[in-house]
């Protein structure tokens, strides 16, 4: 093998290890596509009470069919610049949707049932 032919076969190899490497690099920057996600809204609980979701993601807040009391989902702490919302007031059968845009941490409490614990936490990711 002649010093020419070792050095094409060492740039090729160099290529094709580059060239395999680059499926990797992009899997790690791509976009995290938006969810929708549902969360039972409980006599005195959420289910679940803490959840993680991509950016952009719709969260619908479901009234169980066995759900008797009065309840509704109010925004307490969020990232800065959201808007504080707050559902109405439902029983079996209510939904209320949101979407989330702003990555970070939001915190939700049932008005009706804080002092009996319930409330949950939304992670929204990058």
């Amino acid at each position: 093998m002649t010093s020419r032919t070792k050095s094409l076969a060492l740039l090729a190899l160099t290529g094709i290890a580059a060239l395999a490497a680059v499926p990797a690099q992009a899997g790690t920057s791509a976009k995290r596509k938006p969810q929708k996600k549902t969360v039972t809204v409980n006599d005195n609980y959420y289910g679940p009470t803490k959840l993680t979701v991509n950016n952009g993601s719709t969260i619908s807040w479901d009234w169980t069919d066995t759900t008797a009391d009065i309840h509704d989902v109010k925004l307490v702490s969020a990232p800065k610049g959201v808007k504080q919302f707050q559902s109405g007031e439902g029983s079996a059968g209510y939904l209320y949707k949101k979407k989330l845009t702003k990555p970070g941490v939001y915190k939700f409490i049932c008005t009706f049932h804080e002092s009996d614990g319930m409330k949950m936490t939304i992670t929204v990711r990058k």
